[in-house]
């Protein structure tokens, strides 16, 4: 038997309950039998299947970091964006659970338009989760969740040029029925509640449902009113049901049920302003910014949201053949989402903007998987099919007051005063005239539609050359088409439209002096495109094909150490630009060389992997607020990058209760090829990442005998420092002020003391997140900045703390 399937067969005889690259405890069988006292803990092997094929995590030649469902207790975490820190590489912007954004080995999408795809890849159980709304979902059963860090074009397929994430739920098992529940609570009004049961209905079928509750009053309450501006609010639903149909097939079929419904991530503005009804002198002095976390957040947001809707159904087949297997996976996915937020960061009506962005979605997913193996080989090949329908709206709200300063603060009114709308109300109040043109809502709307096919067959291929020696051939081929509409319609204010006819019929224009069609413009959506197609429909299609191989070598210089060394393309495939009518852009290529070393020592219970790396990235594209125009717009830039870099992890069982792990990771990234639409040549220059980020906990337990175990989980991350640009600078992601010190280094750091019952059926936690309440600004909000005097900061939680209590029979 070569050194590969010995591991393999281990694997896959071992019961898991890890933590996160680190501490692991073999679980309990069915009926919690507990294991006997006088067995040396050693170091559990953990089981991944990121090569689509069961294997021991130290015999895959990726770069994997594995989150267990430990770690997501030990840190309470609810979602993806709840555990970036402690994944070193990988970051997940959450503030907005309907608008999230991945970022892994400092490669993202920088976008948020259905034209374009995101480049880290989101698998439940092996489906594609897609893009946007429809990502970000609570986590309900997770059993681990396997981060692959770089280009997964092979395995994964389309839309993983920076690595894929994929979550692994927990199935039905016959064997016992079981219950679970969990209740937390802590500070601002913190309220979770799950459960789980599994109900075995037969020898060879099983039930389990999964239901989840969650509400906050949030962290941010409104300076004036003590309204809360961020709670939480949804709820979410989990049914799976497991059968064997003989003895070679088995079939799961699972359901997933999310609805999210809250106020939309609130904005603290940072410009002091005068007493109303003044404005702040512009250009804005970004050396006066206010520090978000001393000041007050005021909202006067209309129609404030943030919710969602969503519904998953899967079915996957397996069949056992004298050959190997045959795997079919069928998914259907379906959401809806609003996020509509205010952008002024004020609570002065001629201050206000707002954005607001509506989605629909509707995805099928079919692929067909054929597996097998011999002495020599062990092989996948299948092919699949992928079907969606996504339609968004992309919308800027303000009121004509809000206008009117925009049109005072540029010059543009033929009035004395500067304002157009309010000047014309003062001399319809002289004239005792009752009719206002001021106060009335202003929307302009961008409506974008998108209906893909994607078709793929791929392959994949390890060959046992020898005892120690494997080498792996893989590709995957993938055809995408798109179909793609835009519609820009003129702004619409049926309030101000009324006014205006009524001045109309009494001919108050002629007296006025000025015209009616000075009246009607646009301010949001005005760049060249969408002046010449206001109101037009415009739609186009286009496909693109590609290939993405993989070339890996491992070899076992012992039992305990392999070396491996991999070349593997990404990509994710071209598309349109939401906001600019007409525009597409090809597929974007990440080409990625890795060696690394994987190696244990069992004496010491240690594990130790480190991996070197190297990628290019070709046609990157990202969108960015272009401020060198009087009206600020958002822009695609294309640019090509090139990082180098180092990801090391250990894991280390020091004694049979205590134990330590440690990841981090070493990043060098720079643009290629890249000058900004607003002229800057960044060509050379960092793209805005820290060099370190890095994480590690430990692990204490205290045998109690009958009375149970307290188990003590310290874990702290860190993220480095910003590298500054002139690029980076713009786009306010470091620098500008130093109030607010944009782009610092960020530490965490949780904890979590937790009783025990015997046999664990009982359970009792204190925790606390973010100990040292550090709070970091997310990100700037400038869409106002040149032309209403406005900029709003966003701010990442402050600690919180909480008690949970835990049933299971």
């Amino acid at each position: 038997m070569s050194l590969r399937k010995h591991r393999l067969v281990i694997a896959t005889n071992t019961v898991l309950s890890a933590v996160c690259g680190g501490v692991l405890a073999v679980a309990a069988p069915a009926a919690f039998a507990q294991e006997p006292a006088a067995a040396p803990k050693e170091l559990d092997k953990i089981t991944v299947t990121a090569q689509s094929r069961e294997q021991e995590l130290q015999d895959v030649p990726i770069a994997l970091q594995v989150v267990t469902n430990q770690l997501i207790d030990d840190v309470a975490a609810q979602d993806l964006g709840d555990l970036d820190s402690f994944v070193p590489g990988l970051v997940v912007d959450s503030l907005q659970p309907t608008q999230p954004g991945f970022e892994l080995r400092g490669i993202s999408t920088d976008d948020f338009g259905i034209g374009t795809d995101p480049a880290v890849g989101v698998y439940v159980d092996g489906v594609y989760a897609g893009r946007g709304g429809g990502v970000l979902l609570p986590f309900t059963d997770v059993e681990r969740i396997e981060v692959l860090k770089g280009p997964q074009g092979t395995l994964f397929g389309r839309n993983t040029a920076a690595g894929a994430i994929s979550i692994i739920t927990r199935k039905p098992d016959t064997r016992a029925t079981e219950v679970k529940a969990k209740l937390r609570v802590g500070n601002y009004g913190k309220q979770y509640v799950d459960g789980m049961l599994n109900l075995p209905v037969s020898e060879d079928s099983a039930f389990r449902f999964n239901a989840l509750v969650n509400h906050a009053d949030g962290w941010i309450q409104d300076a004036e009113t003590g309204r809360d501006l961020n709670p939480e609010n949804n709820w979410a639903t989990r049914a799976a049901f497991k059968t064997r149909f003989g003895e070679r097939t088995s079939a799961l079929i699972s359901w997933d049920h999310e609805s999210l419904d809250q106020l939309g991530q609130a904005t603290t503005g940072i410009v002091a302003l005068p007493p109303a009804p003044g404005l702040a002198p512009l250009p804005v002095d970004e050396r006066a910014y206010l520090d978000p976390r001393k000041i007050g957040t005021v909202s006067d947001a209309e129609g404030n949201e943030e919710s969602r809707r969503f519904d998953g159904v899967t079915l996957i087949v397996d069949h056992g053949t004298d050959w190997g297997g045959f795997t079919s996976t069928t998914s259907w996915r379906d959401y809806d989402s609003v996020n509509r937020v205010e952008e002024d960061g004020t609570n002065r009506r001629y201050l206000y903007v707002d954005s607001t962005n509506t989605e629909s979605n509707r995805s099928f997913y079919q692929e067909f998987k054929f597996n097998g193996s011999t002495d020599k080989l062990d092989w996948v090949a299948g092919a699949s099919y992928f079907d969606e329908s996504a339609r968004q709206t992309s919308e800027v709200n303000a009121t004509t007051d809000s206008v009117d300063t925009i049109v005072h603060n540029l010059g543009m009114a033929p009035t004395q005063s500067g304002y157009l709308f309010g000047e014309v109300d003062a001399g319809l109040a002289q004239l005792g005239i009752p009719i206002r043109l001021l106060g009335h809502n202003w929307n302009e709307t961008f409506r974008n539609t998108l209906d893909t096919r994607a078709y793929a067959v791929f392959g994949d291929v390890i060959w046992h050359v020898s005892d120690k020696l494997n080498l792996t051939v893989g590709l995957r081929y993938t055809r995408d088409e798109k179909k793609f509409s835009w519609l820009n319609n003129p702004r619409s204010s049926p309030g101000l439209d009324a006014a205006l006819d009524q001045l109309d019929a009494l001919g108050a224009f002629q007296v006025i002096g000025i015209p009616r069609d000075f009246f009607v413009f646009d301010v949001a959506f005005i760049d060249p495109p969408a002046m010449l197609n206001k109101g037009v429909l415009r739609r186009t299609s286009n496909s693109w094909s590609d290939l993405s191989p993989r070339f890996v070598v491992d070899y076992h210089i012992s039992d305990e150490t392999m070396v491996f060394a991999s070349l593997a393309k990404g990509y994710k495939a071209g598309g349109f630009n939401s906001l600019q009518i007409g525009s597409s852009f090809e597929n974007e290529d990440v080409w990625n060389f890795e060696t690394g070393i994987k190696t244990a020592f069992p004496q010491q219970r240690m594990q130790l992997n480190a991996s070197l790396f190297y990628y290019v990235y070709d046609n990157r594209q990202a969108v960015r607020l272009d401020s060198s125009t009087d009206i600020p717009r958002f822009v695609v830039d294309t640019s090509d990058l090139e990082a180098y870099g180092l990801d090391f992890d250990m894991r280390w069982q020091a004694t049979d209760n205590f134990g330590l792990d440690f990841n981090a990771s070493f990043i060098d990234s720079t643009y290629k090829n890249y000058v900004t639409s607003d002229g800057i040549d960044a060509s050379g220059d960092p793209t805005g990442l820290p060099y370190w980020s890095a994480a590690g906990g430990l692990h204490y337990r205290i045998p109690m005998e009958a009375n149970g175990d307290i188990n003590i989980a310290l874990r702290h991350s860190y993220r480095g420092k910003v590298r500054c640009s002139e690029e980076s600078r713009a786009q306010n992601r470091c620098g500008v002020s130093p109030a607010l010190d944009l782009g610092e280094a960020q530490n965490r750091t949780d904890l979590r003391i937790a009783w025990t019952s015997p046999q664990d059926r009982w359970g009792l936690a204190i925790y606390g997140n973010n100990l040292f309440d550090n709070q970091y600004v997310n990100s700037l909000g400038t869409y106002g900045k040149n032309v209403l005097g406005t900029v709003g900061a966003r701010l990442t939680e402050p600690r919180t703390y909480g008690m949970e209590f835990s049933a299971r029979y």
